[in-house]
């Protein structure tokens, strides 16, 4: 795309295109146009000028991260409410407080999306049981200088993504 072609111009001559792709992606026009303007508003707040030769391309690759996103969270929706569905009925959360819960665990998810799968259960062990460092290489079969790295290593993933949400 030469460099004068503005966003403007990326959304009038795509958007369509996108919310079709989307829909035949998430077999809902609701969240096809959703997630199609979630991925224009991510260019929006890129810093970079765009300078694209395959503009659909790039555009499926952005609404692709947005999609597996919305899977996730959908996954995650589901999840929970199975959960809950197993809680006594005096103890179920009022609705305000099952969609903070829920925006809660979309953002320990978002939290942990990246760790390698054994730093995930190192940290997750650590944090959510209460497992002793010697208990969990002992249950993970693995030393506890791995443990101790695992752990330090997902602290600090955590860390650096919450001071990025900070900026």
């Amino acid at each position: 795309m030469p460099p004068d072609h503005s966003l403007h111009t990326l959304y009038s001559d795509h958007h369509s295109w996108l919310k079709a792709w989307l829909r035949g992606k998430l077999g809902n026009a609701a969240d096809a146009a959703d997630l199609a303007q979630d991925t224009f508003m991510r260019l929006l707040q890129r810093q970079e000028q765009l300078q694209l030769n395959t503009p659909r391309a790039f555009l499926r690759t952005v609404a692709r991260g947005l999609v597996i996103d919305h899977w996730r969270r959908e996954e995650l929706h589901r999840a929970y409410l199975e959960a809950l569905a197993h809680v006594p009925e005096a103890l179920v959360p009022s609705v305000e407080s099952r969609e903070l819960l829920l925006e809660l665990l979309e953002r320990l998810a978002r939290l942990l999306d990246g760790l390698k799968p054994k730093v995930r259960q190192a940290f997750l062990l650590a944090q959510c049981d209460g497992l002793s460092h010697k208990a969990i290489a002992e249950q993970m079969g693995i030393s506890l200088r791995s443990v101790e790295r695992y752990v330090a290593d997902a602290l600090y993933h955590c860390y650096l993504l919450r001071y990025e949400d900070e900026r």
